[in-house]
């Protein structure tokens, strides 16, 4: 009988890109979780590239790119302006940290609030 192969698992940290080492995670996190609101945005409201591209005040490839989750063009900042632009609020809210554990930085975090 053919041995099985051994597969190891690890753990996740809760953010891919942290567990992928990628410079500033938490920020690519929120990144990419605003933009999947922006996407899910204009998906429900029947929104093609080019007419989304307009409400935004933007080109359409920078729609395409958005919807495939190239962000290196786009700032959190520009991303809430979108998210408004789409008929969003969006509040930040600052508060301490919660956990006093040593080594560990505040964090990043985007909540999204079902209508």
């Amino acid at each position: 009988m053919p041995k099985k192969a051994t597969i190891e698992l690890t753990s996740s940290s809760g953010n891919v890109f942290a567990d992928l080492e990628i410079h500033n995670p938490e920020e690519v996190l929120a990144k990419a979780k605003l933009a999947f609101q922006i996407n899910k945005l204009i998906k429900d409201k029947g929104l093609t590239q080019a007419k989304a591209a307009n409400k935004l005040g933007i080109d359409q490839p920078k729609i395409s790119a958005l919807a495939r989750g190239r962000l290196n063009g786009f700032s959190i900042e520009r991303l809430f302006r979108f998210l408004i632009l789409l008929g969003q609020d969006v509040e930040i809210i600052l508060k301490p940290h919660s956990k006093k554990i040593k080594g560990q930085h505040s964090h990043l975090q985007v909540v999204s609030i079902p209508a």
